[in-house]
Order: structure tokens, then C-alpha cells, then sequence
């Protein structure tokens, strides 16, 4: 009979240690987080901002964070969906709405810290490597590091086009040009990388979208209106997507602060211990908090209850 070796015996469940919740849910990479928040010691206390990039199934994410004992806290932060306020209708999770959102939450978090009229950026939008810190400006770059969580960083990633929105917009987010869309590796160890900052420039302005809508019109246009009836509600096609982007950029520069939420002013009204009623004649759960005393009270209920019950069966 072959020996086998047990290694999950006793002692291995023993020790068994539960990996934390964020950790479980496949949420945090906990040893990138200790590497991106850890502090020199003689920088204590001092914050260290992170450019947080996620992206869901209808929008993009970009933040402006940092860390304390007592947990992180968002600086400023912006979302694609903002978008609409600046002429760009649908398409919120692409490159080019990446782009936008980067570059609307730079301009927010300047503003924020008084710095938007001395840090302007790179205004002219043509896909260069661009660094702030390398500029003549009267005061020191705000430097963020980018936190790209779980997402893999594979080359020409939408998170990329984030992290270009940033830096164009006067963060210091230290980054190189190996994975943006246009980079080119080097064939040998004789030869040079190449990277082409005009095929950037098209991931950019959206010209990949561009090509898609036109492709799409002319075989399949049962589809094409179904897929852009945002766009063609709001009269955009394929030809005025660069100049969509563009004047998007223009007015996220002029004003990026987020457009104030309007309150309702809706009145709520108590029907009982569970509903309640809104000015507006809608009802919603809302359970009121009971002591100690009603709680035990309940559960012998639930136990004199259960156990009627079990006397009827017999």
C-alpha cells in the first residue's frame, strides 16, 4: 500500500487562520494596499493620495483617497454618469469616457485644494507622454499614486485612459507609456520601443467608437439604432464624436464642480411600528427600534407561538 502524506490534518485546521472580509468577497489585494498606504516614518501623518480607478457594468470611478487608522477618505471623486452634464449622452465606460472622468476628477481636486488657477495641464490634448512635474509652475504638482485594485493591467486597459485624464489634468500620477494604446515593445535588445502618440489620441477622442457606428450603419442598421439610440436621440453619429469629446474636455475645464443636488423637501409621516408615508402619497418600510425588553418579550411570543402549534399537531 503506497503511503500517502496527510497535510491538512488536526494541526493545519489548528491554525487555520479566516482571510479578512474584502479579502473573501475578492474585493481588496491587501498586500497592494499596505505597499500603496505605508508612510515613511519621517513623513508621519502626512497624506498619502491615491488616484482610485474602478469601473461597474455602467460607469467609471475615479477618486481622490487617502488613508487613516479610522479608514480611507475621499478627497473629491467623479463618475462617468456626470457626463451628461457636459455633452457627452451615453457611452460612460469607455476609453474615451475614462478619459473625461480623469480629467474631471483632477480639475475637482485641484479646485478643491485652491491650486486649478495655477496648475492648468495639458490643454492641448495630442496623446504625448505629459509629466507636471517636469513644468515651470509657481507651486509643487499634487502627486497621487494610482490604485488600480483587482483589475488586471494589461496594455491599452480602459483604467489607463483614467489615469491619462489625471495626468493631462495637472495630477503627478508617476506612470510611463508601456501600457498605453500606441506603445510598441522593442523586437530585440538592438532595437528601440516605439509608441505612437496619434493612436492614442484616437483612443482618446473616441475614433475606435467612431469606426464601430459607421461599420455598423452600413451592415446591420436594425442594430446600429438600437445600439446608439442615445446618440441618436440626442443627434450625435459617428462623424461629430471627436468634436463631442473636445468640447467635453473644453467645459469640464471651465466647470468641474458637481452640479448641486436638488432636496425634495418631502415630509414623513408614521403610519405604524413598520410603514411610513411620504408628502408625496408613497409608503416605505421602515421599522422603528425597540428596546431590550420588547425584544425578549417578542421571542418568548415567537417560543409560546411555536410551541401552540406543536400541542394542535399531537
Amino acid at each position: 500500500m503506497v503511503y500517502v502524506k496527510l497535510i491538512k490534518n488536526v494541526a493545519f485546521f489548528k491554525r487555520f487562520q479566516v482571510k479578512r472580509r474584502r479579502r473573501r468577497e475578492a474585493k481588496t489585494d491587501y498586500k497592494a494596499r499596505v505597499k500603496m498606504v505605508q508612510q515613511d516614518r519621517n513623513k508621519y501623518n502626512t497624506k498619502k493620495y491615491r488616484l482610485v480607478v474602478r469601473f461597474t457594468n455602467r460607469k467609471c470611478i475615479c477618486q481622490i483617497a487617502y488613508a487613516t487608522i479610522t479608514g480611507d477618505y475621499v478627497v473629491a471623486q467623479a463618475n462617468s454618469a456626470e457626463l451628461v452634464n457636459y455633452g457627452v449622452p451615453a457611452g460612460h465606460k469607455n476609453y474615451a469616457a475614462a478619459y473625461c472622468t480623469g480629467l474631471l476628477c483632477a480639475r475637482r481636486v485641484l479646485k478643491t485644494f485652491g491650486l486649478d488657477e495655477k496648475i492648468k495641464g495639458k490643454e492641448e490634448i495630442d496623446g504625448e507622454e505629459y509629466h507636471i512635474e517636469e513644468e515651470d509652475t509657481e507651486c509643487r504638482p499634487f502627486k497621487a499614486i494610482l490604485d488600480v485594485g483587482l483589475q488586471r493591467t494589461c496594455s491599452g486597459a480602459r483604467l489607463w485612459g483614467a489615469l491619462k485624464g489625471a495626468v493631462d489634468g495637472g495630477l503627478h500620477v508617476p506612470h510611463n507609456t508601456k501600457r498605453f494604446p500606441g506603445y510598441t515593445p522593442a523586437e530585440s535588445k538592438k532595437s528601440e520601443p516605439a509608441y505612437d502618440a496619434e493612436a492614442h489620441k484616437g483612443k482618446i477622442f473616441g475614433e475606435h467608437v467612431k469606426d464601430y457606428m459607421e461599420m455598423l450603419s452600413e451592415e446591420d442598421p436594425t442594430k446600429y439604432e438600437a445600439h446608439f439610440a442615445k446618440y441618436i436621440a440626442d443627434g450625435k453619429d459617428g462623424d461629430g464624436m471627436e468634436d463631442m469629446y473636445a468640447e467635453a474636455h473644453k467645459k469640464i475645464r471651465e466647470n468641474p464642480a458637481p452640479k448641486a443636488v436638488k432636496k425634495k423637501g418631502l415630509k414623513v409621516t408614521r403610519i405604524d411600528s413598520d410603514t411610513v408615508k411620504m408628502s408625496d402619497n408613497t409608503q416605505h418600510a421602515r421599522s422603528t427600534k425597540i428596546t431590550l425588553e420588547e425584544r425578549k418579550a417578542k421571542v418568548l411570543g415567537k417560543i409560546a407561538a411555536a410551541q401552540a402549534r406543536a400541542m394542535e399537531d399531537e
